[in-house]
């Protein structure tokens, strides 16, 4: 309000649990009942993970995908009604170049975001009698978020305790900008990340077979730093 031209009858601002798809319909008719139109849907709830599969709790993946993805869906739901109804719209999904290639130390992670991928590429495949509804996946790599303070470990109660340096990230607003042209220009697909991560997209895309001798080279570093607490 202090910086734009808005009033306060254009800001709404709704407390939301993706895990408590009960709430998801009567957020969606909140959101409505305000503002008559939800004309952009910008999915980016969701919890990364710092452990090792072989010592991380089988619920610790339950609750990602139920967060991550379920969450996710629920409210794309009832959100994606809206829309058919008025035969215009975008979802924007914020996915990860963890959605794209596998990584160590983030199994339940990159499962979560590849069920995403997998799910909104099939969903804008039935979506094709509804030309103005965009579905966007946006695939950031790393960025400078708090994201990392709030990673799943190997159980439920248990958090990170060493996040570590995240300057060499890309700047968060570097990252919604870009974000936004995606959107704006309906991409289907945008990997927004800076180097070097942005040319591994590109060999595990195109040479899968040298991403993953890569990958296993930097995972066998990344796993000794981790559990030396770097």
């Amino acid at each position: 309000l202090e910086i734009s031209s808005l009033s306060e009858n254009d800001i709404l601002v709704l407390r939301l649990d993706l895990t408590d798809r009960s709430s998801h319909e009567a957020a969606t008719n909140s959101v409505l009942k305000h503002f008559g139109k939800i004309d952009v849907l910008v999915n980016n709830g969701g919890r990364s993970q710092r452990s090792l599969f072989v010592d991380t709790n089988l619920d610790v993946y339950s609750a990602i995908i139920e967060l991550n993805y379920l969450g996710t869906i629920s409210l794309t739901k009832y959100v994606l009604n809206h829309m058919i109804q008025r035969k215009k719209g975008k979802i924007v999904t914020v996915s990860s170049v963890m959605g794209i290639m596998g990584a160590p130390l983030a199994s339940g992670y990159c499962a979560s975001k590849y069920a995403l991928q997998g799910f909104f590429n099939s969903l804008r495949t039935e979506l094709t009698d509804y030309p103005e509804i965009s579905v966007i996946n946006i695939c950031p790599g790393p960025v400078q978020s708090k994201i990392i303070q709030n990673v799943f470990t190997e159980n439920l109660a248990k958090s990170l305790e060493n996040t570590g340096d995240q300057s060499h990230k890309m700047p968060t607003d570097r990252c919604v900008r870009l974000t936004l042209v995606s959107a704006a220009n309906d991409l289907k697909e945008a990997w927004i990340s800076d180097q070097p991560y942005l040319a591994v997209c590109y060999l595990w895309q195109y040479a899968p077979t040298w991403a993953w001798w890569l990958m296993n080279r930097m995972g066998k570093r990344r796993i000794e730093n981790f559990k030396s607490g770097v």
